[in-house]
């Protein structure tokens, strides 16, 4: 009889590759998924970045229990790190694994003997997360994160071009970059050695860039200050391989505010690094995330958090209300705002959102943007194709093939024709 394996990941892109990892592990011992059947074994992948992360990670777990009461449950992840001994006394738990480096040990315990070294893509997607760095030696004030991850260290480069070349060989054109903090990539390598001998994120993303094949990379989160020369001297070097859109974390544009934060740069300078990479490269797109209500936030620093999110010109703003999280600093802060003004300025920037991201769609009609391919729905011989331009824009074409699902997780470039409220409309180039 066959093994039955359930999964559930909550939280970040990281915790997705490494529930990935361990999925692929056990199916190389013959473990099959359980779909609607009872499950032997649960693997829960948590989130502790919010309270709700810890309260949505004991959910799952008693939810995973109860769908499954002779399982073996083994919880991983940051809230497992966290309060292990908590997360030990849940229904179920027979297993808690405070350390993702310790993941390939936990396969070993299960009797896996080849050990993955990467993942072949994740199930449904039709791009692929590779995990190159983790860890977080920050102390932003509001962060719980480098308190679960605290040990830096990055990937060598040959395993992850490895990786990425068995990723295009499976038949996926696009790989998101991805780390806890993406642009410290090669630091832990660089100690004691020469600057000129210094490995940079630039580096990676340059060697992947001259791999062969039609592919193309695009950077998760990254910090603006980390934009760095290098790196956007690469960008520019391979304008069809690396993706032009940068996520940029700004918080917030008030200088008072992002010191309380205990950020690194005041908003100058992150506006500064955004207007390089506007320079260097053609008409990028920036995201962003947001906190509004942090302790102490007036209505001066929101509207200059408001005047930043202008300037930039952001295609997509995450807002996120100030939650004070417990075991962080900023839960202890005087002058916490109102639930009620947080919504209200949380409703402000969701609109002004709005208003950026359509100028920013409207800027791209007349445009040629690489398209990758997620979806087909045809009817006949009519098919929508929708997908994720380059510059993460939402795309939909209609075509006249037979064939058109064949199109789904290749790129192809598109004609952008008009804009519309959350997604641009192209002709195919043939």
């Amino acid at each position: 009889m066959t093994a039955k394996l359930q999964t559930v990941t909550l939280g970040c892109k990281v915790n997705q590759y490494e529930t990935q990892f361990v999925r692929e592990g056990l199916h190389k011992i013959g473990y099959t998924d359980a779909g609607e059947e009872p499950a032997d074994v649960c693997i829960v992948n948590t989130c502790t970045v919010t309270n709700e992360g810890d309260a949505k990670s004991r959910q799952t777990i008693r939810k995973m229990h109860r769908q499954n009461p002779d399982a073996r449950i083994v919880v991983m992840g940051c809230y497992a790190t966290r309060c292990p001994d908590e997360v030990a006394q849940l229904p179920g738990v027979e297993e808690v694994v405070t350390d993702k480096r310790e993941l390939a040990d936990l396969l070993g315990r299960f009797g896996v003997v080849d050990i993955p070294t990467g993942i072949s893509g994740l199930s449904g997607r039709s791009r692929a997360y590779v995990k190159v760095q983790d860890g977080c030696l920050l102390k932003c004030s509001y962060c719980i994160i480098p308190k679960v991850r605290p040990d830096m260290y990055s990937r060598p480069a040959d395993e992850v071009l490895d990786e990425v070349r068995n990723l295009y060989e499976r038949g996926f054109r696009e790989v998101v970059l991805t780390g806890i903090h993406l642009g410290h990539y090669g630091v832990d390598f660089n100690f004691k050695k020469p600057k000129s001998e210094w490995t940079r994120l630039s580096t990676l993303v340059r060697q992947i860039c001259e791999l062969d094949g039609d592919m193309r990379v695009r950077l998760s989160s990254i910090e603006a200050t980390e934009i760095t020369r290098e790196l956007l001297e690469v960008m520019a070097a391979y304008p069809k391989k690396v993706c032009p859109h940068f996520h940029v974390c700004l918080q917030s544009g008030s200088d008072r505010i992002l010191k309380a934060m205990k950020r690194r740069w005041g908003a100058k300078r992150f506006v500064d690094r955004c207007k390089l990479a506007a320079e260097v490269l053609d008409q990028p797109a920036f995201s962003t995330d947001v906190i509004v209500g942090f302790p102490g936030e007036t209505e001066d620093d929101f509207q200059q958090s408001m005047e930043v999110c202008q300037e930039i010109g952001f295609s997509k703003i995450h807002v996120f209300p100030f939650s004070p999280r417990r075991d962080t600093p900023a839960a202890e802060m005087e002058n916490q705002v109102t639930k009620a003004i947080k919504g209200q300025r949380g409703k402000r920037i969701a609109e002004l959102e709005t208003e950026l991201r359509d100028r920013y769609f409207a800027s791209l009609v007349g445009r040629r943007l690489q398209l990758l391919v997620e979806k087909c729905e045809s009817e006949n011989d009519v098919a929508v194709l929708t997908g994720t331009s380059c510059r993460y824009a939402p795309v939909e074409v209609t075509v006249r093939s037979p064939q058109a699902e064949r199109l789904v997780g290749s790129l192809i470039d598109v004609d952008i024709k008009t804009a519309k409220a959350d997604r641009v409309i192209g002709e195919m180039v043939v």
